[in-house]
């Protein structure tokens, strides 16, 4: 009878720890899916954040906008040009072609835009625009009627090779801008009457343009050329003075800083106010 209740306590005991046994390995199998779940979790948040974080959904192509170079000698400095005037004279080549005679006959397209008015210290001078360079005149149109210009100095005069007068540049060194660039328009072409049909870039006097950088850096500065002037054919035309061309000319007769042919005017310019109708 002893013999007997001992074997029913061992297979009862057996019984408890194969019971036993199977809680832990429960217990084990729970553990571990916890943690793996944890661990599902953790790396669910950290795609999500990768991914509103990079927003592959929203990406936009890449500027295709040219790297430029150093600017020549010859190119009217720009925002993006920290030269000092005076150290840049241009270097024209003086066996440049002769102008085309259609040149001097430029006639602007009308468009949305009529006319800018440079309301200068010393006069007035009027710009007929060119709806030819429409992105150029809807940029000068927001300037203008933000004041943009308003006090800023025409900081840059030449008076051999080229003959421009440089303005629109709010630092007033040859390194200031509106914060953005223009791609360039209306170039001279012998459509447009300002290249020759041999490749003689053309400026004739009284034509507005931008200056620039290099390709597509165009911003807020700009020149209006006051006697024909050879120039590459790397500047945005987008308009020609109708009235104020003797205003410039008082600028120029009057001399650069220094005696230098490229450099500030001797006397002061400054653009007190600008209007776009």
């Amino acid at each position: 009878m002893a013999s007997s209740n001992r074997r029913q306590r061992e297979l009862a005991a057996a019984r408890a720890q194969r019971r036993q046994t199977r809680l832990q390995a429960a217990a084990g199998k729970q553990a571990r899916n916890q943690r793996y779940g944890r661990i599902a979790v953790a790396l669910g948040l950290l795609i999500g954040f990768l991914l509103v974080w990079n927003k592959p959904w929203d990406a936009k192509p890449t500027s295709a906008t040219p790297q430029v170079s150093a600017t020549p000698s010859t190119m009217p400095t720009s925002q993006s040009t920290p030269t000092s005037p005076a150290n840049s004279s241009p270097s024209v080549n003086p066996t440049a072609p002769t102008m085309p005679p259609a040149a001097t006959a430029y006639q602007p397209r009308p468009g949305r835009f009529a006319t800018m008015t440079l309301a200068l210290e010393q006069g007035s001078v009027a710009i007929e625009l060119d709806n030819r360079a429409p992105r150029t005149l809807e940029s000068m149109a927001k300037l203008s009627a933000k004041d943009f210009f308003n006090g800023t100095a025409c900081h840059r005069l030449t008076n051999s090779g080229i003959f421009v007068l440089q303005c629109g540049d709010p630092k007033g060194n040859g390194t200031g801008g509106p914060g953005y660039t223009i791609p360039d328009e209306n170039l001279p072409s012998p459509a447009n009457g300002l290249l020759s049909t041999t490749g003689g870039a053309v400026y004739p006097r009284g034509i507005v343009a931008m200056a620039n950088s290099g390709p597509n850096t165009n911003g807020s500065q700009f020149f209006l050329v006051y006697k024909d002037s050879p120039l590459p054919p790397n500047y945005t035309v987008w308009g020609r003075v109708t009235s104020g061309l003797d205003v410039i000319d008082r600028i120029a007769a009057a001399g650069i800083s220094g005696g230098s042919p490229d450099g500030r005017p001797n006397l002061p310019v400054v653009i007190k106010a600008t209007s776009v109708k």
